[in-house]
């Protein structure tokens, strides 16, 4: 399901936060759980305070090759030379793929290597290849985070390591991952790799929730003593209203077992504690309005995927759903194009999401004389 938002973070700061259920105590500095299927935000603790991000950096590094690839400026058998900085990268005490300057890795064993294994010489190789230079890469990862309206997040380099300047949030970092989910499913299973082996030297996932919770399929580790322990795990289980998505960032934890417990204890409590309504199919109108200057008298008005919303757990029942939009609505009119909201409320009144509306399908313009009668009725209106 991809819903892209005029607003790159809009639909992660309107969860229903009034009378929700109280979290976990979580032993970590930052975190934030995501309802990714609704689009909520189900807890959070500092997560808008800018941090070092160690290798969760990776994701947004990991989301412009995937864009390559798309583009066809890659392929996934492409060989590429590894150059003295990429192999340089052994000199800084981070985790690597263990490539060097005599071999020519496969963009897929690379994808691995940075996803799997999380190594820094992987990620240059890779930036290398994207970017020309690991300074252009890194300026089009700045460029990507400006262009989705990511406020707290600035990058110094493609992998992670600790630099002056080089920041991420909580809520930021679960956009990026969001993103990869959203726009890259072909390439997201890579994520739940258990472990990679190259040139002989195999190596585990350091995500540990991938052994120990069958409904975890990702996401990304990071560590270096600035940032502590660091997980974003993503899972997706089987619900009575079909499938459902969280994801959950924590950063600064104490330890590898604490921050996959810490996460796992966020998702759980998600699962329990929340319920997914689905208020409305994919590609289903939520209304009909008047058009006026139309080849066409109404639109249809929806959203592109199903619509969730999260509750606490026995709240669905309750909801109240209520339509702001454009009006009068004027012709012509866009396929996808927003002109209004969906706002769902408890009843008491509580605002639980705030769900953008689209035109389902185009509006034209009316003839002439359509559009002379339709301009008289709006003056008299």
């Amino acid at each position: 399901m991809k819903r892209i938002l005029s607003l790159a973070l809009a639909f992660f700061v309107a969860g229903a936060h009034a009378q929700a259920p109280v979290p976990p105590e979580i032993a970590a500095r930052q975190y934030i759980l995501i309802d990714v299927s609704a689009n909520q935000v189900l807890a959070e603790r500092d997560a808008d305070t800018p941090a070092d991000p160690a290798s969760l950096t990776k994701l947004m590094s990991a989301y412009l090759v995937f864009n390559a690839i798309r583009d066809g400026k890659l392929t996934l058998d492409q060989r590429l030379p590894v150059s003295t900085r990429a192999w340089d990268e052994r000199k800084y005490g981070g985790s690597l793929m263990f490539i060097d300057t005599r071999m020519q890795p496969r963009v897929d064993e690379l994808l691995r290597g940075m996803i799997v294994q999380s190594g820094n010489d992987a990620t240059v190789a890779l930036a290398e290849a994207v970017g020309g230079t690991v300074e252009n890469f890194v300026a089009m990862m700045n460029k990507q985070a400006q262009a989705w309206g990511l406020k707290n997040t600035q990058f110094k380099n493609p992998s992670g390591l600790t630099e002056p300047g080089h920041k991420t949030t909580p809520r930021e970092i679960a956009y990026i991952a969001t993103r990869i989910i959203q726009d890259h499913p072909k390439f997201y299973p890579i994520y739940s790799e258990r472990a990679f082996a190259f040139n002989n030297i195999r190596q585990d996932n350091r995500n540990l929730l991938l052994g120990r919770d069958p409904s975890v399929d990702g996401m990304k580790t990071g560590y270096t003593e600035a940032a502590g322990h660091c997980l974003v795990a993503s899972a997706q289980r089987d619900m009575p209203n079909g499938k459902r998505r969280l994801l959950s960032v924590v950063m600064g934890t104490a330890s590898m077992q604490a921050r996959a417990n810490e996460s796992q204890k966020l998702l759980n409590w998600g699962y329990a504690a929340w319920d997914a309504i689905r208020l409305f199919d994919a590609g289903k109108a939520v209304a009909t309005v008047p058009v006026w200057k139309g080849n066409k008298s109404e639109a249809r008005l929806g959203a592109p995927g199903a619509i969730f919303v999260a509750v606490p757990r026995g709240e669905g029942e309750k909801l109240k759903t209520s339509i702001e939009r454009t009006d009068p609505l004027v012709a012509p009119l866009q396929q996808g194009q927003r002109v209004g909201t969906l706002k769902v409320t408890t009843a008491g009144g509580t605002t639980v999401a705030q769900i953008p509306l689209q035109v389902l399908e185009p509006v034209g313009l009316a003839g002439i004389f359509g559009r002379a009668w339709d301009a008289v009725r709006l003056w008299i209106k």
